[in-house]
């Protein structure tokens, strides 16, 4: 290899440096994200309070849909947790995500499909779903939620008081 050679070769690393820094970067940033949301799910599952806690920003803001007696918009940590203690209350400690199928990340925001049941006396629900989380600096600044019948889960939450 002559020394033009091996210039123009350290030249084309140099310029392909930036571009490659900055995917890795992306997808460092990605991965963080879906970390957090896989702990989401995982203290979910478990009932680590503390740890869904510590994922949550102090000011999180979370829509959950419908036109039901739970439906409506809960900012802070202390309103989530009265109303993750109220799917609690009304389904007897049933309520569940039973399976995340997969994650889809782009940037901050996190879609993830599910499946999810609760059971209170003779009526239970179970359905698909899609939570559309935000990330920021390690927290779940924001989450949207989607039902696959929000008129049957309205009825539920209403009923399972």
């Amino acid at each position: 290899m002559n020394l033009k050679t091996l210039a123009l070769a350290a030249a084309s690393i140099v310029i392909a440096s930036p571009a490659l820094a900055e995917t890795n970067l992306k997808e460092d940033h990605e991965m963080e994200v879906k970390g957090v949301v896989e702990s989401y799910f995982e203290y979910l599952q478990i009932g680590d309070l503390e740890g869904l806690e510590n994922l949550f920003d102090d000011n999180i803001i979370w829509h959950q849909p419908g036109n039901g007696q739970l439906s409506g918009t809960y900012e802070g940590k202390p309103k989530l947790f009265t109303l993750f203690g109220e799917f609690m209350k009304r389904s007897g400690g049933t309520f569940k995500i039973d399976e995340v199928s997969s994650l889809m990340i782009n940037g901050n925001f996190v879609i993830a499909n599910l499946h999810f049941s609760a059971t209170q006396g003779n009526k239970s629900i179970s359905m698909d779903g899609v939570d559309l989380m935000k990330v920021k600096n390690g927290k779940i600044i924001e989450v949207h939620l989607f039902s696959a019948d929000q008129e049957a889960e309205d009825e539920f939450w209403n009923q399972a008081e």
